[in-house]
């Protein structure tokens, strides 16, 4: 058997024994959601969440907003109402520590998040929701305001 064969093999061996789908599972708590979005933020050359993908993160409300702010500055030719990185609120970043804590009540949830920027301690407060598609943001609370209130959403 060759080497090529043998790899082949193996990689059809461990995909099999995968669950269908187990890749594209959602995070099942608000805990591990947050987790998937902030923890990345530590490594050095990470470029931020792609957000404008509203549906993969925020509650169909928000999403629908973000959404649609979106389409419209690109037709106006203009920045977005959103210009920053709504989950730590700023354009730039050097994030070097990240911890949270989340407390659940039925389908919702708030999340403290706490992060070293740039070697000064910043902080969000995000309220999440529990959907069909998974945990979702319904807001974040950071220093410039709610996100929820920049597209006046009650």
């Amino acid at each position: 058997m060759s080497t090529v064969t043998r790899r082949r093999t193996i990689l059809a061996a461990l995909s099999s024994a995968l669950p269908l789908g187990a890749a594209a599972q959602p995070p099942d708590t608000p805990q591990a959601f947050l987790q998937a979005i902030y923890f990345p933020y530590k490594e050095k050359n990470f470029k931020g969440q792609p957000y404008w993908e509203a549906s993969r993160f925020f509650a169909p409300q928000l999403a629908a907003a973000i959404d649609r702010d979106f389409k419209d500055s690109k037709k106006r030719g203009e920045p977005p109402t959103l210009d920053g990185d709504p989950f730590i609120d700023a354009q730039d970043w050097q994030i070097t520590s990240v911890s949270l804590a989340t407390s659940v009540s039925g389908n919702v949830a708030a999340g403290a998040v706490a992060f070293i920027d740039a070697g000064k301690p910043r902080g969000v407060v995000v309220n999440l929701v529990k959907t069909e598609a998974g945990w979702r943001i319904s807001d974040i609370l950071a220093p410039s305001g709610s996100l929820r209130a920049l597209y006046k959403l009650r």
